[in-house]
């Protein structure tokens, strides 16, 4: 009994060591089988490895795994998912196109595709199945049998817009580079490249030189500027430098700013000169902006209005600027305060239209004349002019020509006068009384002299005279004039190519006997 219970352990340990072999073997066997030559991977690396492969029927989309529905829902939203992957083939694959019209004849079609570099290009494979069912597979030869997880199209994609960027900063022409905390120089683009050739004077090493004291950042308030200058051979060049603190590095952007340090530099000059300009002027001169606060005066107006500079330096506002003047009595006399107010109301919005004028009569004797001129954004300028001196000048003139015109009225012969181009440019009032009109030109005069006189020798003289621009400087005649009255004419001459005709009723002791002397009725010189 003892011997047949050994043996029965013996048996069944012999036969759990033959199971344990008989489960290794099955095991290699399964994992050297057909498709079994590498570990099975988990889960979610397994479905990274899926590859991008669509079936289409007719232009239908069948069945896809899901890298390719992944790719066809990035894709634009055209009509037909056939189209929005031909719209995804065209520019990589520029020989696919054409060789789709020939699947037909073909039977399959591959292609390497042209617009991706490295491990990044991509083949795409197109197999017809059967009439009207087509496989498209898109792969990456490079890892297809490494062994390596990587979306291709996602790679790809990294690497198209790597190299846009790459070529995007090398070719803009502002500076661009990064620095460590060290302030040294750990990358650059073209241009700084470019750059810092062109300063050194032999060839630059690494780290790069930095050529410019950009702005520090200050952490936590975002971007810095500041503006620098580059000297080389003696010439300047100007940046608008910006920081950005990126971690532990600084990224700096040196945007090219010659133009505008030109520009600045005439704007300074030009307000210097109008600056100096309007220190020079004899006019008042106040600009408001459209707020209506005093932005520029000069020290004509401090001198015109007996303004404090104080007041004026304050940046006071028009009203309150009018308002000090009406208590300094450097406006008119207003009637009323509520008058006022709407007077220096309409100064202000017919200043804001257009070009508009007042003459101010001040209760000291003098005369300002107040100018309103509109500019540019809403502001307002206003010109404070004395013209006192003027107004004084045309009084005394007018009361001179009232009384030229008095004397002429007074005498006893009618006389007009006439402008070098015909026009009459003077006429008395014994002239208006004898002929009954105003003529208006020297024809006008002739044809009014006609009608009103006898036809004879003496009017055709003084027709002629009048016509004769270049004769003598006098000529005189008689003609018989309204009522048959006897009128002796004489021709002056005037400077500026005037003319003076004057009609006068002779003395009858002085008449000469026509009868015996007919020609004194024609023209004397």
């Amino acid at each position: 009994m003892v011997l047949q219970g050994i043996g029965l352990v013996l048996t069944a340990v012999l036969t759990g060591t033959v199971s344990v072999v008989l489960a290794v073997l099955a095991l290699r066997w399964w994992d050297r089988g057909p498709g079994r030559g590498h570990r099975r991977l988990p889960q979610g690396l397994e479905t990274s490895l899926r590859p991008t492969v669509m079936l289409f029927r007719d232009g239908r989309l069948v069945d896809a795994t899901p890298p390719a529905r992944a790719l066809l829902d990035r894709l634009s939203a055209a009509e037909g998912d056939w189209t929005r992957l031909l719209q995804w083939i065209g520019p990589r694959f520029p020989d696919a196109i054409e060789a789709l019209d020939r699947l037909d004849r073909l039977g399959r079609f591959e292609s390497l595709g042209g617009t991706g570099s490295g491990s990044a290009a991509l083949r795409l494979a197109v197999d017809q199945i059967e009439p009207g069912l087509l496989r498209v597979s898109i792969t990456d030869p490079q890892a297809e049998y490494a062994g390596i997880v990587v979306d291709s199209m996602s790679q790809q994609a990294m690497e198209e817009e790597l190299d846009l960027l790459r070529r995007s900063l090398d070719q803009t022409p502002m500076l661009v580079w990064r620095q460590d905390g060290e302030e040294r120089v750990t990358w650059a683009n073209a241009a700084y490249l470019r750059k810092a050739e062109a300063v050194a004077a032999e060839p630059i090493g690494w780290p790069l030189p930095r050529l410019l004291e950009s702005p520090r950042p200050v952490p936590g308030a975002g971007t810095k500027t500041r503006r620098a200058a580059l000297s080389h051979n003696g010439a300047v060049s100007w940046y608008d430098c910006h920081s950005h603190q990126v971690g532990d590095h600084t990224m700096m952007f040196a945007l090219p700013a010659d133009a505008a340090v030109r520009a600045e530099r005439s704007l300074r000059e030009f307000v210097q000169t109008l600056t100096k300009t309007f220190a020079d002027l004899p006019i008042g001169l106040a600009i408001f902006d459209r707020q209506r606060h005093l932005q520029l005066f000069n020290p004509a107006l401090i001198d015109l209005t007996n303004l404090p500079t104080g007041f004026l330096t304050a940046r006071p506002t028009l009203f309150d600027l009018l308002d000090k003047l009406r208590e300094l009595r450097m406006v008119p006399e207003p009637k009323d305060f509520r008058s006022w107010r709407q007077q220096m109301s309409n100064l202000e919005s017919a200043a804001a239209v257009g070009h508009h004028v007042e003459e101010w009569s001040l209760p000291g004797g003098q005369t300002y004349r107040v100018t309103g001129r509109p500019h540019p954004d809403g502001a307002v300028a206003f010109l404070f002019e004395d013209i006192t001196s003027e107004m004084s000048l045309t009084r005394k003139f007018r009361g001179e020509m009232a009384l030229g015109h008095s004397i002429l009225d007074n005498m006893g012969e009618a006389v007009v006068v006439f402008a070098p181009g015909g026009q009459v440019a003077l006429t008395n009032q014994v002239y208006r009384d004898l002929w009954q009109t105003v003529p208006g030109s020297l024809g006008a005069a002739l044809a009014c002299w006609q009608a009103h006189a006898e036809t004879g020798p003496g009017l055709q003289a003084l027709a002629a005279r009048l016509a004769d621009t270049e004769g003598g400087q006098r000529g005189s005649g008689l003609i018989a004039g309204p009522q048959g009255r006897l009128l002796g004419w004489t021709v002056t001459r005037l400077p500026a190519g005037r003319q003076m005709v004057r009609f006068t009723l002779p003395d009858p002791l002085t008449l000469p006997d026509t009868a015996h002397q007919p020609a004194l009725t024609g023209a004397t010189g």
